[in-house]
């Protein structure tokens, strides 16, 4: 999910500025001085995207083999791996102006040492990070542009053009929860600067695609009301609930039973942003 509002990122960041580029949140890319050299083969397609995943540290070679061959790997699964290893290795040789992206191999492993600019999976948790402290600390125009700049780095939905093993699954699982999580946070921050009526649209497609995740809800609940629509914010806590009851035998919770109780009260305080400055 983007909002219509694009950031541009760092100024540093873009494809071809930097001799070399790495990107897992979206489709597979190599991009080596302003050229895609993205393997093609599968099996290499693979090794590089889980390469990148585990950037900057040790993969032994037998957690390479497993998540290429799974369980049954052939006789030949080392030598095999071996000359996978080899080839990313030439195509990152012809990024040797920028020494700071490596692929070494030591104690039985292989490690690819990538820069912070040169990969969107970093860029992203650097700007999130940043983005989740400026919120923190109440600075939310400057947290709701961090983290709509780190949203932003996201070109779809992560490495869905290569076969995943076990290992690699697990972590765009975990890639995919951290981009909804700023998601929440970005419009948390949006939230606080009076920007309900703009969230609108988002957070109904947003409500729609995650029905029972009750943050969301709440946040689709809080813009409804601050924009004069309170009873389709209480039809919001209804329609969750009786999901939450059908799917999962449970109600909401306290948290957002409240929400619905100040909601139905139309107690003043929902109607106030927060008294932390805005930048």
């Amino acid at each position: 999910m983007t909002r219509r509002t694009t950031h541009r990122v760092l100024a540093s960041s873009e494809p071809g500025e930097a001799p070399l580029q790495v990107g897992v949140l979206g489709p597979l890319s190599l991009v080596v001085d302003g050229r895609n050299r993205t393997p093609s083969a599968p099996k290499p397609r693979q090794l590089l995207a889980f390469l990148i995943l585990n950037a900057n540290r040790l993969v032994r070679a037998d957690e390479c083999i497993a998540e290429l061959w799974g369980s049954r790997p052939p006789k030949t699964a080392l030598s095999t791996l071996q000359t996978h290893v080899l080839y990313i290795r030439q195509i990152l040789r012809n990024a040797a102006a920028d020494r700071s992206h490596t692929l070494v191999t030591r104690n039985q492993g292989y490690q690819l040492t990538v820069g912070a600019q040169a990969s969107d999976r970093l860029r992203f948790e650097h700007l999130a990070q940043r983005g989740r402290e400026a919120s923190v600390t109440g600075a939310y125009a400057r947290s709701s542009q961090l983290l709509g700049e780190a949203l932003a780095v996201w070109r779809g939905p992560a490495l869905t053009d290569v076969p995943s093993g076990t290992l690699s699954s697990a972590h765009v699982v975990e890639l995919e929860e951290a981009r909804k999580g700023v998601l929440e946070w970005r419009v948390e921050a949006d939230l606080q600067l009076g920007r309900h009526r703009d969230l609108l649209d988002e957070l109904g497609t947003l409500a729609t695609l995650h029905p029972t995740h009750e943050n969301i809800q709440a946040q689709y609940m809080l813009a409804l009301h601050r924009s004069g629509m309170r009873t389709q914010a209480l039809g919001v806590f209804h329609r969750l609930r009786c999901r939450l009851r059908d799917s999962f035998g449970i109600e909401p919770v306290p948290r957002l039973r409240r929400l619905y109780e100040a909601i139905d009260a139309e107690e003043p305080a929902l109607m106030r942003l927060s008294a932390c400055p805005a930048t």
